[in-house]
């Protein structure tokens, strides 16, 4: 353990926060693994500051599998930490604080920290390791990073994307878009509200919409109980408009989010929306009214993860933790619906609790360490066999 906590602490040093370039992380693991003579591969962002990572432990056979995380962490910015966000800290109370400690550079330590071990192991299918960069803004990363293993590596791994689950599976996770939807109506003297067109009372009536969708949708039955929020969901986080409080407002900008159900599309969702900003604006035009309403995408849709096709990977991982396990579901978003759309079999299994992610103070316990790299060992003795399937 002594080696996966000394690996935590050098992940922990690096910035990653997602503003920022993951290069210098991704040349100290190239480093790493070149010690062992692992070699790996670079998938390069378009601007060239960032990275993902791509590397192979074993035999370059079809199958095996794909312990998948991404490099970067949320802002520090703003929350009351008790020490240095990057200086991994330990306390007598049995747990390592420091940003990305559960969310999500304790999987990635734990697999690195396997590497001596399985270098040296009779593996007879491969260990894959995949790197992303730019997972906490929207999933950027990773479709080129599957894209080059799926043409270069394998078509056949299985894959782990190590997200903090306390080492239980997750089969499912909800699919998220980002958007932000800016109003531009007309401005006037508030004493002359029939010579303008309020953005703000605008924006007011497309976000009771995107509310009463949610109601909607529920109440079509279009519900799954697997899920602690067990219906799509749909919520505006942020708004602003106006200049004073006697000139009708010219502007109102709102940003929102559909996370939809993995059986749901984002599309049809998103639709009515259109529609009812397409009624709305023609509705207010025929009153003479000057309005315009442009949505613009904050990212890529997340799709989801769906609970199918996943029974051989799934069943590798039950085999090899200590425990009897149940199948659980999450609302936040990951990588593994982008794994799954590209055809391979996924889990999201991952030490740490999901609570502590994005926190002030984030920390991961040592037991869960412990805990992933028992499960890892475990993986890695299991692979010196051929795997069934």
């Amino acid at each position: 353990m002594t080696d996966a906590t000394t690996l935590l602490a050098k992940l922990v040093s690096f910035d990653t926060t997602s503003s920022e370039s993951n290069l210098a992380l991704i040349e100290f693991v190239e480093r790493y693994l070149e010690k062992y003579g692992v070699s790996s591969e670079r998938v390069m962002s378009p601007c060239g500051t960032k990275a993902n990572l791509v590397a192979r432990v074993g035999p370059d056979v079809p199958g095996g599998v794909m312990l998948s995380g991404h490099t970067d962490v949320v802002p520090v910015a703003g929350q009351p930490w008790s020490s240095d966000p990057f200086t991994l800290r330990g306390g007598e109370d049995g747990r390592l604080y420091g940003r990305g400690t559960c969310d999500m550079k304790g999987f990635i330590a734990c697999a690195l920290a396997m590497v001596p071990t399985w270098v040296n192991a009779s593996l007879k299918q491969p260990i894959y390791f995949g790197f992303s960069y730019d997972e906490e803004i929207g999933c950027v990363g990773a479709p080129s990073l599957i894209k080059r293993f799926y043409e270069h590596y394998s078509t056949t791994a299985h894959v782990i994307v190590g997200e903090p689950t306390e080492m239980q599976p997750v089969v499912a996770q909800k699919g998220a878009t980002n958007l932000r939807t800016t109003v531009i109506g007309r401005e006037a003297h508030s004493s002359q509200v029939n010579q303008g067109t309020s953005a703000i009372h605008v924006a007011a009536r497309l976000v009771t919409f995107i509310e009463d969708t949610m109601a909607a949708l529920v109440e079509e039955g279009r519900v799954d109980k697997a899920f602690n929020v067990p219906h799509t969901s749909l919520h505006v986080g942020k708004i602003k408009g106006g200049t004073a409080i006697n000139i009708m407002a010219r502007e109102c900008q709102f940003e929102w989010e559909i996370r939809h159900l993995p059986t749901e599309s984002f599309d049809e969702i998103y639709a009515r929306y259109q529609a009812f900003c397409e009624q709305l604006t023609a509705e207010l035009q025929a009153k003479g009214k000057q309005v315009e309403i442009v949505t613009e995408p904050l990212n890529v849709t997340v799709p989801g993860l769906a609970d199918r096709d996943n029974d051989q990977v799934l069943r590798l991982a039950k085999d090899h933790l200590p425990h009897a396990c149940c199948h659980h579901a999450v609302a936040y978003a990951t990588e593994a619906g982008q794994f799954q759309g590209q055809g391979l079999q996924t889990i999201i299994l991952g030490p740490g609790s999901i609570a502590q992610a994005h926190q002030p103070d984030e920390y991961i316990e040592t037991a869960q360490l412990h805990e992933c790299m028992a499960f890892m060992q475990r993986l890695g003795q299991a692979l010196e066999t051929p795997f069934s399937g």
